[in-house]
């Protein structure tokens, strides 16, 4: 099974600095242990380079150097598979944000469902499972769950 990364995961699986660093890095590595994929897909990338590359004093913002933030894609990229684009995600996104009502920034979520249902993908690792409850056929991963499974 293939499981895509949401951005928040991607930031912290790569800051040390962060405290759900150690965390995320134990929930990949129990997916990867199962024999399943982690991936992530360009709109992941934009936004992870977007918070990188975002002044400190900016929200959310990191205020990493280029050099600094392409180090830290390029390690991404040695354990994270990277989903194409492709243009059959466009029609799917129209269709979720009319029929659901998307609005504001959740139509990046949506975005990401859509490339995930092209892909044949259903299940996503994030901190903000509530934003995906809305999307049949798509199962949010809560990271704590991952990690410390009840027997």
């Amino acid at each position: 099974m293939v499981i895509l990364l949401d951005t928040g995961i991607l930031l912290r699986l790569v800051d040390r600095g962060s405290p759900l660093h150690s965390s995320i890095r134990a929930a990949v590595r129990v997916i990867k242990a199962r024999g399943d994929t982690v991936a992530m897909a360009a709109q992941n990338v934009a936004e992870f380079w977007n918070v990188c590359t975002r002044p400190a004093a900016a929200r959310g913002g990191m205020g990493l150097s280029i050099a600094d933030t392409n180090q830290r894609l390029r390690l991404l990229e040695r354990i994270v598979t990277v989903l194409p684009d492709s243009p059959a995600a466009y029609p799917i996104w129209r269709k979720l944000v009319v029929s659901l009502g998307v609005v504001g920034v959740q139509v990046h979520d949506t975005r990401l469902v859509a490339l995930m249902q092209v892909h044949g993908v259903t299940h996503i690792l994030t901190l903000n499972t509530a934003d995906f409850v809305r999307f049949a056929g798509i199962t949010a991963l809560d990271l704590n769950a991952l990690i410390s499974p009840t027997p």
